[in-house]
């Protein structure tokens, strides 16, 4: 079969695969928290925060459509900066997916807090957590052949508990209810850094999109599909936050700041108990799904970066009968559980972004280097020469300011403990080579 007929991907499929992609448990969980901090002022940070992540999706679009393959942000540093680049952005790419993982299993139990409120508990919400993540590396363990209906129903129930909001929420707007321009807490605070803040978290919510690059190989003409499609994706996903954000904020009013659950509690306001229990149920099921997925493709990466590309120990690649990349998946799963122990859903979301940030930074830097190489293909030519990468590294830089110091300091540690990983695997992968030319 040819690399032509595997390209099978269809505009629509692309486009629906990037909305499935970015749209996770942040639009349930975060609108109150953005509201809290810059209230009616929550509303602009979705388009502009679409606006700055379309910047760095057209670099990534740029690079996909000019070197092949599924590698996404470790593959572009690779080949833009070398071999230890790509090894650094390869141990990110991993933990970005360790990270999501850990990050979605501690949103679905900060949903339940609302219907347990015993799990407010460190120990409880703890033994929650790690149990819900013993049963997902069980069903790793017996194989992803069910992972199709996982993701439709998961799809299915996030976007039918959106539309269904939107649709019957904007009926029951009550417009005195924009009327805060402050926020509800740390008030004291000065408004830069609530907006920091506050951006950081919006960021958060659409850090999915990474996922279309690496999905480039697939499609039919990805330099002409991908760009398109990134921006359909990202305009449509700020549009949908957006209104999601506004219905809230017009049903719930200064309510919205205290709702640990913000989208079910609205529901309650206009359609009481079965449309909170409606609304909740929705949201576990679509939070679930995602934390799912995200544990079945997390080892993959770690399996792959050692079997296909040998930049991680080959011990990584070892697959049981089943397929299963065994080692990979118990070395992400025991990174998770350690992670969980936070027990802070937003401390979770925010290194998300710091890790994206890890990744963002030198694939924008790729797109500069690789703008014009000589042994690429022309591709996906970004509008305005330099400006776009420019702008997206700008973007980048300033999200520094929502990244407290511990986080950018363990981000140092994680470096720095895999340049040593680095180092002693490469020594032994040419000792190796060595013995064998003996």
């Amino acid at each position: 079969m040819t690399a032509t007929t595997k390209k099978q991907l269809s505009f629509l499929s692309v486009f629906l695969l990037g909305v499935d992609g970015i749209i996770g448990s942040g639009i349930f969980l975060m609108p109150s928290r953005i509201y809290a901090k810059l209230g009616d002022v929550s509303l602009l940070l979705m388009p502009l925060a679409g606006l700055a992540v379309l910047m760095i999706a057209l670099c990534f679009a740029n690079l996909a459509s000019k070197i092949p393959g599924d590698g996404g942000a470790w593959l572009y540093t690779y080949t833009a900066f070398g071999r230890f680049a790509g090894f650094e952005i390869g141990i990110f790419t991993w933990l970005l997916g360790i990270i999501t993982m850990a990050t979605e299993i501690s949103a679905l139990v900060t949903s339940l807090k609302s219907v347990f409120p015993t799990l407010n508990q460190h120990s409880h919400y703890l033994v929650v957590a790690l149990l819900i993540l013993g049963v997902l590396t069980l069903l790793n363990l017996i194989g992803s052949k069910f992972m199709d209906w996982v993701d439709n129903i998961s799809t299915i129930a996030k976007v039918g508990v959106l539309i269904l909001f939107v649709i019957a929420g904007l009926f029951f707007i009550h417009p005195a209810n924009f009327s805060n321009l402050s926020g509800t807490v740390s008030n004291s605070a000065p408004l830069f850094n609530r907006f920091n803040e506050g951006f950081g978290m919006v960021f958060y919510m659409f850090t999915g999109f990474s996922f279309l690059p690496i999905a480039a190989s697939k499609m039919k003409k990805p330099e002409k599909t991908l760009p398109i499609a990134l921006i359909s994706v990202l305009l449509t996903s700020a549009l949908l936050y957006m209104i999601v954000q506004m219905t809230a904020i017009g049903v719930s009013g200064k309510d919205l700041a205290t709702d640990n659950v913000p989208i079910a509690a609205s529901f309650f306001h206009f359609a009481g108990q079965l449309g909170y229990d409606l609304a909740l149920i929705g949201m576990l099921i679509s939070i679930l799904g995602v934390a799912l997925s995200i544990s079945f493709s997390t080892p993959l990466i770690a399996s792959s970066l050692a079997s296909e590309h040998q930049l991680l120990p080959r011990v990584l690649g070892h697959q049981d009968k089943r397929g299963v990349p065994i080692v990979s998946l118990l070395l992400s799963c025991g990174i998770c559980a350690l992670m969980l122990l936070s027990g802070n859903y937003l401390f979770l979301a925010s290194c998300i972004v710091f890790t994206s940030f890890v990744q963002y930074v030198p694939t924008i830097l790729a797109s500069i280097r690789l703008q014009n190489h000589s042994k690429l293909p022309k591709g996906f030519r970004l509008p305005g020469g330099l400006l776009i990468p420019i702008l997206a590294l700008l973007v980048t830089s300033y999200l520094i300011l929502s990244f407290s110091v511990k986080l950018m300091i363990a981000g140092i540690i994680v470096f720095t403990l895999s340049g040593v990983w680095y180092l002693y695997d490469d020594r032994d992968r040419q000792a190796v080579k060595g013995s064998l030319k003996m």
